[in-house]
């Protein structure tokens, strides 16, 4: 029996749901590429199902964050570009160039070791250099782009194929900020027209939205692939026609009849305030169901709203289905994130109650929950 038949607690993937939105994305930017972010194991929704159905989308280029994730993905047999977002170190070269990746760099250091690299394998390796404007975390301040693209042509075995920054900012509905760091990202580019660069990149999915003078020739999505909103400041309502890729479930596999003052789980944190119906369901912060979320969060049975009960175990989280006593039984589905009915939780609620981000929750789900893809809204279990 496989794993996805044995495990009650799943995560379904609806790859028609992402085609939705990639061609949403894909029509904003016109004829830009869309290079779809996939790091995080795509952010928690499966990089390879991910990137597996990308690509019978046409798209060939995606972001990972490091050495590892792309090679797990080749490994899988999805060749494909990646570009490696985060700056590697030298010790990393050999993998970098023995796979073709395009890694992001921003230091002399890491450009002469990728060229010696290159060099002894007789090859040419593609670089993206990185201009810190604004974000303050890697990349070249911008003064000094020119002298370091000047640097690098000493490395005949480095092609610079592309100068890209990021936004910190562009998910606020105050663009500002994000406008005077894409000013200062044209005037590198202006600066640096007879380096020959390729490909300007900068715009994240908050961009793609409410910045279109960011486009540039690529484009590089991520939280919106995956249907969820950058953040709730964007102006543009056609974020609103996202639709959520992720659906996590779980089953009841414990039913019982407790008592008024019954405490229950550990530390006894909860205690029923009537006599109650508690069922236990197999999901727990091992699977990524924040223990923080413990008695402040909802899941949906039969399509109801039911309270989470009780501190959240490492495998086991109690729910109330009182209200679905003689309606409710052993195996029953239950909805931690997704729509069931008229009803539905959503990522960003969870976030909302745990004072953080919708992609924390989904990149937090955890890895022995399965992923599993389907075409259609219908599960199967």
């Amino acid at each position: 029996m496989s794993e996805q038949s044995v495990r009650l607690t799943k995560a379904f993937v609806n790859l028609q749901h992402l085609t939705h939105n990639m061609r949403l994305l894909q029509e904003l930017v016109g004829s830009r590429q869309l290079w779809p972010c996939i790091k995080a194991d795509a952010y928690g929704h499966g990089a390879i199902i991910i990137t597996r159905q990308l690509k019978s989308l046409g798209y060939k280029t995606f972001g990972v964050a490091d050495v590892e994730e792309g090679m797990a993905l080749v490994q899988a047999g999805i060749p494909a570009t990646y570009i490696v977002l985060s700056e590697a170190l030298p010790e990393h070269c050999q993998a970098l160039v023995a796979h073709s990746f395009e890694p992001t760099i921003s230091t002399l250091n890491m450009a002469e070791a990728l060229a010696r690299e290159a060099e002894k394998a007789g090859k040419r390796i593609s670089v993206h250099v990185k201009v810190d404007t604004g974000m303050g975390r890697l990349g070249i301040q911008p003064e000094d782009v020119r002298n370091f693209l000047e640097q690098c042509q000493a490395f005949p075995a480095l092609h610079i194929r592309g100068l890209m920054s990021h936004f910190p900012r562009a998910d606020e509905a105050d663009k500002e900020y994000s406008l005077e760091q894409l000013g200062r990202f044209r005037r590198v580019l202006e600066g640096t027209q007879e380096y020959g660069i390729e490909v300007r990149h900068i715009a994240n999915s908050a961009a793609i939205f409410d910045l279109p003078d960011s486009y540039l020739d690529v484009a590089r999505p991520g939280i919106a692939i995956y249907g969820l909103h950058p953040s709730g400041e964007i102006a543009n309502s056609r974020v609103n026609a996202l639709k959520p890729v992720l659906e996590w479930t779980t089953r009841i596999v414990f039913l019982k009849e407790v008592s008024a003052g019954m405490g229950l789980s550990y530390g006894h944190a909860y205690h029923t305030k009537r006599p109650s119906l508690i069922a236990t369901v197999p999901v727990g912060y091992g699977d990524g169901l924040n223990r923080n979320l413990s008695n402040n969060c909802t899941v949906l049975v039969h399509g109801v709203r039911c309270p989470q009960v009780g501190r959240i175990t490492m495998d086991l989280t109690l729910l109330d289905v009182t209200a679905l006593r003689g309606n409710v039984q052993l195996g029953d589905e239950v909805v931690i994130i997704g729509r069931q009915g008229a009803e539905e939780v959503t990522a960003d609620e969870l976030a909302r109650k745990l004072g953080t981000i919708n992609y924390e929750i989904v990149t937090g789900i955890s890895h022995r929950v399965p992923r599993i893809p389907i075409q259609l809204d219908e599960k199967i279990k």
